[in-house]
């Protein structure tokens, strides 16, 4: 879908191969996720998968996701059904679904899935809290992965934020991670800087007191910063 599947599919294997991997790491201790662009018929599905797979030439996808509801509901059962076949030819290993409210995620609850989907990637971060999907998800052992978790920098100077980050002596980064973390959700920070990627992921020596988790849920706003 971001037609990159082969540059970060070469890039892993040439990791692995490397002397860099000091630590001897393997395919199976590496995640890769690809998605489905768009919803329109199983066979398209099927096709497109294909292709994901030939491209990261990674011997199989961890984590396939139908990107968005889009297509209609058809169209959407359809698609799934071609990731549970993905998954039973050893294509896939993992199916999920990305951008689904809760009508969709009943609406496939309900088809009565060969293969329960373990994850919803949807927007997720303390002023966009969409608690409706979030607790749905919950409910009904589905993973939410957090996508633009830091809301894309755009409240990184809210003074909530700025004073919060002062207590717990961590960047407002680290603060919105550990957010995502204390609620259960896998939370998917991006940078292009490699120091800002280590250090998003140094959140494990502080804990968000539970007052200062609630008032970080009473900044929602339905932020939506986009893709």
């Amino acid at each position: 879908m971001y037609h990159n599947e082969r540059e970060v599919g070469q890039a892993i294997n040439h990791f692995l191969a490397s002397p860099a991997n000091s630590e001897g790491l393997k395919r199976e201790d590496i995640h890769f996720t690809s998605k489905l662009a768009s919803n329109t018929s199983y066979d398209a599905a099927r096709r497109a998968i294909k292709q994901s797979l030939e491209a990261c030439d990674l011997g199989y996808i961890d984590l396939f996701l139908l990107h968005s509801p889009y297509g209609g509901r058809q169209a959407r059962l359809d698609c799934w059904r071609a990731v549970e076949d993905a998954i039973a030819d050893g294509d896939i290993r993992t199916g999920g679904v990305s951008n689904y409210g809760v009508k969709h995620l009943q609406e496939l609850l309900d088809s009565k899935p060969r293969v329960h989907p373990a994850v919803n990637q949807i927007e997720v971060h303390p002023f966009n809290t969409r608690t409706d999907i979030t607790t749905f998800c919950q409910q009904n052992n589905i993973v939410v992965e957090a996508y633009a978790p830091l809301a894309r920098a755009l409240r990184m100077k809210h003074p909530m934020v700025v004073s919060l980050s002062k207590k717990y002596a961590c960047t407002p980064a680290q603060l919105l991670v550990r957010w995502s973390l204390q609620h259960g959700y896998v939370p998917l920070p991006k940078s292009v800087k490699k120091e800002r990627i280590v250090e998003n992921a140094k959140v494990e020596k502080f804990e968000i007191g539970g007052e200062d988790m609630e008032k970080l849920d009473g900044l929602d706003e339905y932020l939506v910063t986009g893709e």
